[in-house]
């Protein structure tokens, strides 16, 4: 078995936690690669029973085969390991070094059972649709998908921006807001949520498109087939605005016509046997716990 251990940041807080990570990868006698700039940061202060490899990026699929992604930190380390795997379907196991973490489902404290269980083959591989940008004008490189969700927003004013909105070529509306976001299944829990998006389980097949603070009330977060395209054209005061992919952002103008649509590929996320999106949700979102007690 080949794993690549990935992150971007060293933490000193976090090192007892990826000492017992390299440890058990040794114990369990897999062979281990290492995220280039990761590896230097941790060199000298985590301590390797075997020598480990280095992985560079998305080229070195062409001449390694890997199982597995170990991804050390939350969310967005998990959406950053992505645009290094993108079509090669390598199952991502995120081992939560951060806060919340809805896709990091392994506790720092259970790594080394999370191991033995990805040697001994107990896990469930949990697929997840991703969605895709297309543009007039070229925009983030070779990495034009997310796992969580497109946005479109105002840059560098107050004033609102307006957004027109189509699905499938047919009119929408038209939104009077800061911005809009499409989320994903799985992006329905992040930036959609907090602004009063549904959450929508995993394999609904579904897109939610969300205003950001709009300026008509009565438009509302709508849930469409992830089957459909939907497009936008955007005007405002200023020239430039913001688009993003997940955590990655570009500046457009009025002259980009965009498109979104889902991902010819998709991500696989390896799952402990016993925890579930119900069980994840409850538990990150603390349902069914009176606080004031």
């Amino acid at each position: 078995m080949r794993i690549v251990v990935f992150s971007k940041v060293l933490k000193e807080k976090d090192i007892p936690y990826i000492q017992s990570l390299f440890d058990a990868l040794f114990d369990q006698e897999i062979t281990t690669y290492v995220y280039g700039p990761y590896l230097e940061q941790i060199t000298g202060k985590i301590k390797f029973k075997k020598d480990v490899g280095v992985f560079e990026g998305y080229m070195d699929f062409a001449v390694k085969k890997f199982n597995f992604f170990i991804t050390l930190g939350g969310d967005g380390t998990i959406l950053e390991a992505l645009t290094h795997i993108r079509d090669n379907d390598v199952p991502v196991l995120g081992i939560n070094l951060g806060r919340l973490g809805f896709l990091a489902s392994i506790e720092k404290k259970h790594i080394e059972l999370a191991i033995q269980s990805l040697k001994q083959g107990r896990y469930q591989l949990d697929e997840r649709r991703m969605i895709y940008l297309e543009s007039n004008f070229p925009l983030f490189g070779n990495t034009r998908f997310a796992l969580n969700d497109f946005t479109l927003h105002k840059r560098d004013t107050s004033s609102m921006i307006i957004i027109h909105t189509f699905i499938n070529g047919a009119y929408l509306n038209s939104y009077w807001a800061d911005g809009i976001i499409v989320a994903t299944p799985t992006g329905s829990t992040g930036y959609s949520l907090s602004c009063g998006g549904p959450i929508i389980f995993p394999q609904s097949g579904n897109f939610v498109v969300t205003p950001v603070a709009p300026h008509n009330l009565n438009v509302r977060p709508i849930v469409i087939s992830d089957d459909s395209v939907i497009s936008f054209e955007i005007e405002g005061r200023t020239e430039n605005f913001l688009c993003t992919l997940d955590s990655r952002f570009e500046t457009i103008t009025s002259a980009h016509q965009l498109a979104v649509r889902k991902n010819n590929f998709t991500a696989t996320l390896v799952q402990p046997p016993d925890i579930g999106f119900m069980e994840t949700i409850r538990n990150k979102l603390t349902w069914g716990i009176d606080s004031r007690n």
